[in-house]
């Protein structure tokens, strides 16, 4: 028996995959920085690097961006999505987060460009400067795959989980048992992230902690991730 949703759910399942040729697993977001400094050191501490990262960050900047990025590109707001791509952008505290945000955005929209050449919003994407970036790219594309907010939301953040995890694994480094009891604890916090996004009225970007340690990575001896 077949459902109206199954077509929207597993076009979410797309997105949130690892697949998704955009670069993610090649970030750590810090994460190799504080395993470095001795911060992130077994999985109980990984697990509360994430989470914290996922409560400061995903659910106060990145989910909020996606959130309105949703929504201006249902309205086809070109101007919306241009003043949301440029807090991003002014946003990024290290030189290698500002990279990761373009570099993926642009690798989204490549995609997108491939699979949805029809879709509506990619004039609108393709007008930002210097770069789309990648929680506005996600945001249009959820949008334009025909995903409900909440859904997309929780999708977003489900991906941003699994290849953290997995940076997590390869730096620590984890055993995969770890690995995916890391990826349960941050599971368990997502609707309670993907709720505080929504319920932000803009997005808010301090994460202190988090820029120290993505500045150190810059210049770390040693290192497997580009962020």
């Amino acid at each position: 028996m077949t459902t109206s949703t199954e077509p929207a759910l597993l076009q979410l399942l797309w997105l949130a995959s690892p697949a998704l040729p955009v670069g993610g697993f090649s970030y750590s977001e810090g994460l190799e920085a504080a395993v470095d400094a001795g911060l992130v050191h077994d999985e109980s501490s990984a697990g509360d690097w994430l989470l914290n990262q996922l409560q400061l960050v995903q659910a106060r900047a990145e989910l909020p961006v996606a959130a309105a990025a949703h929504a201006a590109t249902l309205a086809l707001d070109g101007q919306r999505l241009a003043d949301l791509n440029a807090w991003t952008l002014q946003t990024r505290e290290t030189s290698e987060s500002l990279q990761q945000a373009q570099q993926m955005g642009r690798s989204l929209l490549v995609w997108m460009q491939g699979l949805m050449p029809d879709a509506a919003v990619l004039p609108l994407l393709q007008q930002l400067k210097p770069a789309p970036t990648w929680s506005v790219v996600m945001g249009a594309a959820a949008a334009s795959r025909g995903a409900a907010l909440e859904s997309a939301l929780q999708a977003i953040a489900f991906g941003w989980a699994e290849n953290l995890m997995q940076a997590a694994v390869r730096c620590v480094p984890l055993g995969q048992s770890a690995g995916q009891r890391l990826l349960a604890r941050l599971v368990h916090a997502i609707p309670q992230a993907v709720a505080i996004a929504l319920a932000a009225p803009e997005p808010m970007a301090f994460a202190p902690l988090l820029g120290v340690h993505g500045a150190r990575h810059e210049t770390q001896y040693s290192r497997l991730f580009r962020s």
